[in-house]
C-alpha cells in the first residue's frame, strides 16, 4: 500500500512538483487533499485548512525539515 502524502503551504527546499516526484519516486503517492486515507501531511509556512483537517482526522503533520529526514531516512527517521 503507497502511502499517501500531502503538502500545504510554501517549501522553501521543494517546489510542488519537487516534493510531489520525491515522494512518487520512494513509492508513495502525492495528494491535493487530506483525507481519513492521508498517511501524513507536510506543512510549510502559510499553512491552513489542510493542516486543521488532518489534526481533526489524526494525521500526522510535519515540517519540511522532517520530511527532507523522512525522504533520506523512512517513516523511522521522523518518528513514524
Amino acid at each position: 500500500m503507497k502511502l499517501l502524502v500531502v503538502e500545504t503551504g510554501t517549501l522553501e527546499r521543494f517546489t510542488r512538483d519537487g516534493a510531489k516526484e520525491a515522494i512518487v519516486s520512494r513509492g508513495g503517492k502525492a495528494a491535493g487533499s487530506v483525507s481519513k486515507k492521508t498517511a501524513l501531511v507536510v506543512a510549510g509556512p502559510g499553512a491552513g485548512s489542510k493542516v486543521a483537517k488532518a489534526e481533526a482526522l489524526g494525521v500526522p503533520v510535519i515540517t519540511e525539515a522532517q520530511f527532507a529526514d523522512l525522504l533520506e531516512g523512512g517513516l523511522a527517521a521522523v518518528g513514524l
